[in-house]
């Protein structure tokens, strides 16, 4: 069954045209992911659907009593008590007795993951507010849920929860996400907003994998047409210029069909001329073998000790992931190694004259009022990279600003851009150490997918925070896992790492009633054979950091500084290796014993 349909649907902010000429359909059951470039209108599509914003051209039908649901991007609420904002959500018209609406509010409170202790909505973090907003929307039982961004100022777990909360709870909803893993296990459509599609969009039912096969088939054989339009038009064109004395009506209908095939083929042209942000981080280029050393690192804020005895080690070439729920103390890591705070016990030893660049996941750099063009130049109207000076209007074409935007103030930009013009202050910026903490919030996935391969082209030492578990399969070669402040653990990848959590959530409540009696060994069969080969791992990891560290009292090797970074890139891998094994055999000790 219909529920809402949009045809030709335009939309202009000023001077800005978001869409054009823009049809949707929207079915009972449908699960669709938003997706597209920034500043393509996907928010403002929700808002059109939920009655928000007005659409400048095209027609607009919805069934009869459809009742919508929207999450936006940022939710905020009075300082009231959860429970309180929910009890007087409810709709006059459902008639319910007080008492009804308050058990309505608690069931509701309970399934989001609320405890019902907490005093205050406008003390929660933006992504409790957002849990709270779920359920004052879905108190209402909505045919239609419209979410925006869901996944931002969530933390792993709360992503993980989400995907469940959603096929559990929510019928039919459409999202916008950049969350590649999200799209995938909560879609079962996909909508794509992109001038590269000849109506300015693609639609496609099917998981998100699905999606992107068959769009680079349809975007090779879209390049296929080109060259094919191309090859018509060279041999029209000569014709044209034959000039014949004497036009007949066939020739001129000839005529005719040239120019609109010299049109078809601009437009293809056009069509296939994708644009990418251009990001490329500048190295010190530095050989040191230690950027940075963590040794015995404890931190308390607030009275509440976030993590103790933490050891690691930055080399050129680790990437470094942090795990672990909100408030686990990951930005206050990144704080440590940026000096912005001191640690209470332990040592944080740097090389000398270490370069260390930090993105903020706040950005508080960028106020509302300030034009683009002092935000990506503050300094006149030239930046200088990699020792070259580049104007404005070209390093503004860089992140796909317009240079006819370069006097917008701030205010008028969307996330994704204003986060395209953080991570451009970065690359004017020589480092040694980047320290990442939420660079992927509200980048489309074109502007994601540029990032992951410049950072992994990088050569110095990463450390980065994120939700978005496809970059920390891509970029991570060892994930840190916070949390537990008396023990941090050390993971090779995502996978790893989830596989921990399973043990934990999935245990049936029938075993936590009477404890088993203990036996001799708790391990499981593959636990053991991994156990047992441990120590052999080890040994081989250390005795390649032995051979890789002979090698660099080498003459030859000193005096070639490429052949330095790729050893000292193999030192730092496998030293993270061997002390990830360490902490993996004291975990299957303890659980042995």
């Amino acid at each position: 069954m219909i529920l809402w349909n949009g045809d030709s649907l335009s939309k202009s902010f000023g001077a800005k045209l978001l869409f054009k000429e823009l049809s949707l359909s929207i079915f009972t059951g449908d699960r669709i992911g938003l997706i597209g470039q920034n500043g393509s209108g996907k928010s403002t599509i929700l808002k059109i659907i939920r009655e928000l914003e007005t659409v400048d051209e095209g027609t607009i039908s919805a069934r009869k009593g459809l009742k919508i649901g929207y999450l936006p991007q940022v939710c905020e609420f009075p300082d009231k008590k959860p429970i309180q904002i929910l009890i007087e959500s409810v709709e006059d018209h459902l008639e319910k007795q007080d008492y009804e609406k308050e058990q309505l509010a608690k069931t509701w409170l309970s399934k989001l993951g609320f405890t019902g202790k907490e005093e205050s909505a406008a003390l929660l973090s933006g992504g409790w507010k957002k849990r709270l907003m779920m359920a004052k929307e879905m108190m209402a039982y909505p045919d239609l849920f419209l979410l925006d961004e869901p996944t931002n100022h969530l933390d792993l777990e709360g992503i993980l929860w989400l995907e469940k909360f959603l096929l559990r709870e929510a019928t039919t909803y459409l999202l916008v996400s950049h969350d590649r893993y999200f799209l995938q296990h909560a879609t079962n459509r996909m909508i794509e907003i992109d001038p590269v599609y000849p109506q300015g969009f693609f639609s496609l039912q099917g998981s998100y994998a699905n999606f992107l096969s068959k769009k680079e088939v349809f975007l090779k054989g879209q390049l296929e047409k080109e060259r094919s339009l191309a090859s018509k038009a060279r041999r029209e064109t000569d014709w044209l210029r034959t000039t014949p004395k004497a036009r007949t009506t066939k020739s001129q209908s000839r005529v005719d069909e040239a120019h609109e095939l010299l049109g078809d083929l601009a437009e293809i042209k056009k069509r296939n001329q994708q644009k990418r942000a251009s990001i490329d981080f500048v190295s010190s280029e530095r050989s040191t073998r230690q950027l940075l050393v963590a040794k015995n690192i404890r931190k308390e804020l607030g009275g509440r000790v976030l993590f103790e005895k933490l050891d690691f080690i930055l080399s050129p070439g680790t990437r470094i992931g942090l795990m672990g729920p909100n408030g686990s103390g990951k930005t206050t890591l990144l704080k440590l190694m940026a000096e912005e705070l001191i640690p209470d016990q332990g040592t944080l030893k740097r090389a000398e004259d270490l370069k260390i660049v930090y993105f903020d996941q706040h950005r508080n750099k960028l106020p509302d009022d300030i034009s683009l063009r002092e935000a990506l130049s503050p300094n006149g109207d030239f930046v200088t990279f990699r020792g070259q000076r580049v104007h404005i209007n070209g390093w503004c074409k860089r992140f796909l600003f317009s240079p006819d935007y370069l006097d917008f103030p701030l205010g008028r930009l969307s996330g994704g851009e204003r986060a395209r013009i953080a991570i451009a202050h970065l690359m004017l910026q020589p480092a040694d150490i980047l320290l990442l903490d939420e660079p992927t919030n509200d980048l489309d996935i074109p502007t994601l997918e540029t990032l992951e391969t410049n950072l992994l082209e990088f050569p110095g030492a990463i450390v980065l925070i994120t939700h978005d578990r496809c970059m920390l399969d891509r970029i991570c070669n060892s994930l840190l896992a916070l949390g537990d402040c008396s023990s941090s653990k050390l993971f090779a990848d995502y996978a790893q790492w989830e596989a921990s959590l399973k043990p934990i959530a999935s245990a049936p409540k029938s075993q936590k009633k009477s404890p088993k009696k203990p036996t001799k060994s708790t391990l499981t069969y593959s636990e053991r054979k991994e156990y047992n080969q441990i120590e052999g791992k080890i040994e081989k990891f250390e005795k390649e950091v032995q051979e890789l560290s002979h090698l660099l009292d080498q003459e030859e090797i000193a005096q070639d500084t490429n052949r330095m970074k790729e050893i000292c890139t193999a030192i730092g891998l496998a030293e993270n290796k061997i002390e990830a094994l360490y902490l993996r055999w004291e975990e299957l000790e303890q659980k042995q014993h």
